[in-house]
């Protein structure tokens, strides 16, 4: 039973780079066209803020969401900055889920932001791994 547990540790950190890349990458994906959609976009996305109560500066809080998700996968992806990128991604994902759930969208709408967020929290749970720019 050792050597099972002991050959399949060895890549470890090798499956902590490829989910990283993969997620962090698809995260610019998706945040890239945000960032590049101006104060349109911004107040677009900056509006699901209302879901949990703020409904102030809706361009500013697009914009962050937008910048989290872009450069929050940029560090994701790298591994640097780890813990903070994941952070902010956890909580842009929040805020998505919960305006999925409020405009009754349902869990069928929601799923997609759950599954990042649980994800990029089980992520910072268990750190970056070896092959990152933070080694750990």
């Amino acid at each position: 039973m050792l050597s099972v547990r002991k050959s399949s540790s060895k890549y470890r950190d090798a499956g902590l780079l490829l989910l990283r890349l993969g997620i962090g990458l698809m995260f610019m994906y998706h945040g890239y066209p945000k960032v590049m959609g101006g104060e349109a976009a911004w107040v677009k996305v900056g509006g699901a803020m209302q879901h949990v109560g703020i409904t102030f500066m809706p361009v500013l809080w697009g914009f962050l969401a937008a910048f989290s998700e872009f450069a929050g996968g940029f560090l994701l992806a790298v591994g640097y900055m780890f813990r903070p990128a994941c952070i902010l991604l956890t909580c842009t994902m929040a805020v998505a889920v919960t305006m999925k759930f409020a405009t009754g969208a349902g869990l069928a709408g929601a799923s997609q932001a759950l599954e990042l967020g649980i994800v990029v929290v089980s992520l910072m749970l268990i750190g970056a791994g070896k092959y990152s720019f933070d080694k750990g």
